[in-house]
């Protein structure tokens, strides 16, 4: 017997359909979807959840100076001529910043061979470029998801049956973080 559902399709295809799922519900919190699907989402997530609670504090604040571009009030890059020419100026700046360490790291890196990232569109500019940005799923679950689920052991979402599917009866659920 497989350890795991074959959902129809070939290998590529059901793990680009779980990669797809799985960061789409850390994303939003919750999908909908059909019951096997979710029972197999539900694995993926929940190791990376675990992975993240475990991994959550195990950083080192470090402080850096970094050369940045002094810019105008419209965002350009302010210039100064020397020697007759077009320099642009830079200002030293100190940032705090977080270092993981190597388990943490190591936990990074397993994630992000699962998840996909998430371009985010702002609601006033859709359908175009301009605006958008790309969120880290993985820096949302060490920052936001984890820290809820420290005190738990286990258990993080949960599969709610809505109802059969209209067009061909599938099984629907509601998959969600608890």
């Amino acid at each position: 017997m497989a350890g795991y559902r074959k959902l129809g399709r070939t290998s590529s295809q059901r793990k680009a359909l779980l990669r797809n799922q799985v960061t789409n519900l850390l994303y939003h919190g919750k999908i909908v979807t059909t019951e096997a699907k979710a029972k197999e989402i539900r694995k993926i997530a929940e190791g990376m959840i675990a992975l993240a609670v475990k991994e959550k504090d195990n950083y080192d604040t470090v402080t850096v100076t970094a050369k940045v571009a002094r810019k105008d009030k419209d965002g350009k890059r302010v210039k100064e001529v020397v020697d007759g020419k077009k320099v642009t100026v830079y200002d030293n700046v100190e940032k705090t910043i977080k270092k993981d360490k190597a388990s943490r790291l190591h936990a990074r890196r397993q994630m992000l061979k699962t998840l996909y990232t998430v371009t985010e569109v702002p609601a006033e500019a859709a359908g175009k470029k301009k605006n958008t940005k790309t969120v880290d799923v993985t820096d949302k679950l060490f920052d936001e998801i984890a820290p809820k689920y420290v005190s738990r052991n286990g258990g993080y979402t949960r599969i709610v049956k809505i109802g059969p599917r209209k067009g061909d009866a599938a099984m629907e659920v509601l998959i969600e973080l608890v």
